[in-house]
């Protein structure tokens, strides 16, 4: 004959101790849970990619951010270079984009340019970016300007000094601010 137990309740068939304690983990949860199973660590090609995903990189940014996140240098280097050949990671794609996003910002070539150098291409990547922006520079600074100073632009002097230092300082050059600060708004 088998005994029972007094109470009706289910046989408990969780993990227990030496002692005959059920662990505290397991005491907290459900009894018909199951236990979340640890991810495996990502390969640095996946790290890699889960950054390309989210927008494009250049070569130097996205070795950089692999070892910021522990992937050793070489690996880092190797997994870029695996995304590259494969078409995942491509430097004229980043820079080409860069420019597009960084002139619909409000920048100009300059700044741009400046801001291109700082992510490892070379000057004929560099310069090829920019020659593939189909916008006008002249145009995005008037833009710039007019939502800055409004519809009218810059009124006076001093306002037109100011807009002028604006966009110095975003990286146009001297034709396109000549054009942005002295503009008659009826053209």
């Amino acid at each position: 004959m088998t005994q029972h137990s007094n109470d009706d309740s289910p046989q408990d068939h969780r993990p227990q101790d030496d002692e005959g304690q059920v662990g505290a983990a397991e005491a907290s949860a459900p009894a018909g849970s199951t236990r979340r199973r640890k991810r495996p660590e990502p390969t640095p090609v996946q790290r890699a990619l889960g950054l390309l995903v989210r927008r494009e990189h250049s070569r130097k940014e996205l070795t950089r951010k692999l070892a910021a996140r522990g992937v050793d240098a070489g690996e880092a280097a190797a997994a870029v270079e695996r995304l590259a050949g494969e078409g995942w990671q491509d430097d004229r794609r980043f820079a080409e984009s860069l420019v597009r996003g960084r002139a619909l910002g409000g920048y100009g070539p300059f700044y741009i340019r400046a801001e291109l150098g700082t992510h490892g291409l070379g000057a004929e990547a560099v310069a090829a970016a920019l020659d593939s922006y189909e916008g006008d520079w002249a145009a995005n600074a008037r833009d710039l300007v007019r939502r800055r100073f409004g519809p009218a632009g810059p009124g006076d002097l001093q306002q037109r000094r100011k807009a002028a230092d604006l966009l110095a300082r975003r990286g146009f050059d001297g034709d396109s601010i000549r054009a942005a600060t002295r503009w008659d708004p009826d053209d």
